[in-house]
């Protein structure tokens, strides 16, 4: 294998996606907190009229990575208005938030 076969290889990361993380899961409020060594947002999917909702995913982040996917959204919401006309923001009412009984680690 050539110098130049295996620099193009190793610049290659193979992910993968099985079928179900594939289907996705449904958020409309997203939470964020953050300490002075990460970021954590908990996707969360709640119907109108409901007092309860359920965290559905966690994702926890160093706080470089949640720069670069700011920017990275950032990107692409630009190339998506772009193509199809501002996203719409629309005046959600206050949410009051109650994640049961709080603890220190």
């Amino acid at each position: 294998m050539s110098d130049q076969d295996n620099t193009k290889q190793q610049g290659q990361i193979n992910i993968e996606l099985d079928e179900n993380t594939a289907e996705g899961t449904y958020s409309n409020l997203a939470i964020i907190n953050h300490s002075v060594s990460e970021f954590v947002v908990d996707f969360i999917s709640m119907m109108p009229g409901t007092p309860k909702a359920k965290v559905k995913s966690r994702i926890i982040l160093t706080p470089q990575h949640a720069k670069r996917f700011l920017k990275a959204l950032n990107d692409n919401i630009n190339r998506f208005e772009s193509a199809h006309g501002e996203i719409k923001d629309y005046e959600q009412p206050q949410i009051p938030l109650n994640f049961g009984p709080t603890g220190e680690a």
